[in-house]
């Protein structure tokens, strides 16, 4: 193996643009640790918030984009079970846009029954966010109804398949009929055209949201307090409107309202570690009997990362964009 690697590096703050083909190190896994050959990099909007100086790596991480990646094991540091030559995919601190990366081998799964690493890549980022936050912080239980924003997105499509499988009603928004047809293949019950109806309308017909996923904010949050039912849960996630707004607190109060919400790149080590052993328990299975799986909607080489940022920005996506590396 030869000592330097191929890296996508972000030159300076700003548009797709920054993102520049470069020659770096390759990495040594310390203790707990796998070194990972990439094969597929998965692109998402936190990657684009690094890009844009708003999203720093945590102490320690690499500081590459890239936060997900499926390849194979080529060296492992000290109590790691994994072996040299195992197919996994992983969540990453930073550093999938290159040829080799290094994480924490709890953080990676096996790839699932009849899954090619293409697809596989886009698991880690998108099933840690989802089950995180709808599951585990959100308390979904079957046969209630949850809105899901940006229902098209790699968040979206994967939220309507897990809480499709776990027997939620599904309630999403999109913004054109082609991604609301979309989600609506994928077990939405009610696809919500954003530019022609209000989503807070149609879901107080339908009694009100129990659960609500968002990553829109702005003006987006009072709305969603709007469309809670009664002791509804609202989980935001990410803020592409902006994170500061007027709110009534009024209602969180006399409705008995929960608004929470996570990000998932600052949290420890052992609490990744533990949605993946929830994610291997309860979600691979699924993967496994092929009941869900990503939707994909293109694919770059690494060396046009930009390209990929530059889909994913316009908004014309459905699903999951991927950078080929291996």
């Amino acid at each position: 193996m030869t000592q330097t690697m191929r890296v996508v590096e972000i030159s300076q703050p700003g548009g797709p643009e920054v993102l520049t083909p470069a020659t770096r190190a390759i990495p040594t896994p310390g203790p707990g640790q796998i070194l990972l050959k990439v094969a597929y990099a998965g692109v998402n909007r936190p990657d684009a918030l690094q890009r844009a100086g708003n999203y720093n790596p945590p102490p320690g991480a690499s500081d590459l984009p890239g936060l997900e990646a499926s390849g194979e094991v080529v060296a492992v540091g000290e109590g790691v079970s994994y072996n040299v030559g195992d197919l996994v995919c992983g969540l990453l601190p930073g550093g999938g846009y290159a040829e080799y990366v290094v994480t924490p081998a709890a953080h990676c799964l096996p790839l699932p029954a009849g899954m090619g690493l293409r697809e596989a890549a886009c698991l880690p980022e998108t099933y840690f966010t989802v089950w995180t936050n709808v599951f585990m912080r959100g308390g979904l239980q079957a046969g209630e109804r949850f809105l899901v924003h940006g229902g098209s997105s790699g968040i979206g499509t994967t939220a309507i398949q897990l809480a499709r499988e776990f027997g939620a009603r599904v309630f999403v928004t999109a913004g054109s009929d082609d991604k609301c047809a979309a989600c609506v293949k994928l077990g939405a019950e009610r696809a919500i055209n954003y530019r022609d109806e209000d989503f807070a309308e149609v879901l107080r017909g339908e009694g009100g949201a129990n659960l609500i996923l968002d990553m829109v904010g702005g003006d987006y949050l009072p709305r969603n307090v709007k469309a809670l039912a009664d002791d509804g849960r609202l989980v935001q996630i990410a803020f592409l409107q902006g994170p500061k707004v007027e709110l009534n607190f009024a209602q969180v109060m006399t409705r008995r309202l929960t608004i929470t919400g996570s990000t998932l790149r600052p949290q420890s080590d052992l609490a990744k570690a533990r949605i993946a052993d929830q994610l291997r328990e309860k979600v691979w299975p699924l993967l496994d009997a092929g009941r869900i799986a990503p939707v994909m909607d293109s694919e770059f080489p690494l060396e046009e990362a930009a390209a990929a940022h530059a889909r994913m920005e316009s908004s014309g996506h459905i699903g999951k964009i991927v950078l080929k590396v291996g």
